[in-house]
């Protein structure tokens, strides 16, 4: 491997940087050291000592690549963190409609961040002469830790990161680089008293401000969570089927907040209030067709109509009982329990019909489960 090519920057660089980031359709950018974050390490590492990661095995893998960046690339110098601000509209809960999180309603932004960020790291390399590498939420980088360094903003009490300029609506991206640019002044917290973000959640997800507990997250069981979904978290979920926006939505500093630029990540048709009848009906060709160009493609279909037949039980809305009879002998041990737990909610009767049928050729615990608690 060539050595890298660690070159000292300008002000004039970071300048021009700053401006190929935004001519790019960023809408925010900034630089940090790549030891800014190290302090980020110990935190996760009492995050996923307690088990609070919960399905997510990918964070235990590269731990020390995620705690410290410096050991994921040691030729770096410079982190250059770029924004994009996706900030829109928040869902009323209509029960008879599915709510997906703001971020999910329009392209996939994991291909449309690299693509900027490419476009970025490009001038880096060929016109300023620094080695560089790109990346985004799928590699192991602690990105808020990384942006809070940069001046973007500051991880509330949610977490999250927010913004005095965009609010809660930011997607980020980084790229490495070899080129020695300084860093800007690190951003400070702002949330003061306000707790607003811990009281509003539904599932109680935060133990305490700063630490989230992704196993009761909203965001992390309807779209993490590879197995049944515990009965104590589907009525507080109520139909929100793909993510949550709810503690990112209540935040004060989103009186700030701007509309999305970048029209890729405007919703697409049929992202925003889904019928759940329409939802619940997809088969795996149909699931992939809807949503191929989004970020629901992630859950995959079955964890996706899991969600959809909670939204339903949570409903009452009965014209819905035929479509989740159907589910009943679904493929899926994932849907076919949810169809259980959802007829259970909206027909009692119905439900002692058809159970003892049903619990005769079921063969998953976990479904028979349902049956059998329901019951």
């Amino acid at each position: 491997m060539p050595e890298a090519r660690l070159r000292k920057g300008t002000p004039d660089a970071r300048e021009a940087i700053r401006s190929r980031a935004l001519a790019a359709g960023f809408d925010a950018v900034g630089f940090a050291r790549p030891d800014s974050a190290v302090a980020a390490g110990e935190k996760l590492r009492a995050f996923l000592a307690a088990g609070r990661h919960g399905d997510m095995a990918w964070m235990e893998q590269r731990t020390e690549w995620r705690a410290d960046p410096t050991a994921l690339w040691p030729d770096a110098r410079t982190v250059i963190v770029c924004a994009l601000n996706y900030g829109g509209t928040v869902d009323d809960l209509d029960p008879s409609h599915g709510v997906l999180a703001s971020y999910a309603r329009g392209r996939d932004y994991h291909e449309l961040l690299k693509g900027k960020l490419k476009f970025v790291a490009d001038f880096v390399y060929g016109k300023l002469g620094a080695d560089v590498k790109v990346f985004t939420d799928t590699a192991p980088v602690m990105e808020k830790p990384l942006a809070t360094a940069a001046g973007l903003g500051w991880q509330g009490k949610h977490t999250n990161l927010v913004s005095r300029e965009f609010g809660s609506w930011l997607l980020l991206g980084e790229i490495f680089t070899t080129l020695d640019l300084g860093a800007d002044a690190a951003e400070t917290d702002a949330c003061g008293t306000c707790a607003r973000c811990l009281e509003v959640c539904p599932t109680a997800a935060f133990p305490a401000p700063y630490q989230l507990d992704a196993r009761r997250c909203i965001s992390y069981l309807t779209i993490e969570h590879a197995g049944h979904i515990a009965e104590e978290f589907r009525v507080p979920m109520s139909n929100r089927i793909f993510g949550c926006d709810d503690c990112l939505a209540v935040c004060p500093w989103n009186k700030y907040a701007q509309a999305a630029r970048e029209t890729k990540l405007l919703p697409h048709q049929g992202t925003t209030a889904p019928a759940l009848a329409e939802l619940a009906a997809l088969d795996e060709a149909g699931f992939r067709t809807r949503f191929a160009t989004t970020p629901i493609k992630r859950s995959g279909r079955d964890r996706f109509v899991r969600n959809v037949l909670i939204a339903i039980g949570n409903s009452g809305d009965r014209s819905l009982i035929e479509i989740v009879c159907a589910r009943l002998d679904d493929s899926s041990p994932l849907v076919r329990a949810m169809a259980v737990w959802a007829l259970f909610r909206l027909d009692r009767a119905a439900f002692d019909s058809v159970r003892a049928q049903q619990l005769a050729h079921e063969v998953d615990e976990g479904v028979r489960a349902e049956w059998m608690r329901a019951a």
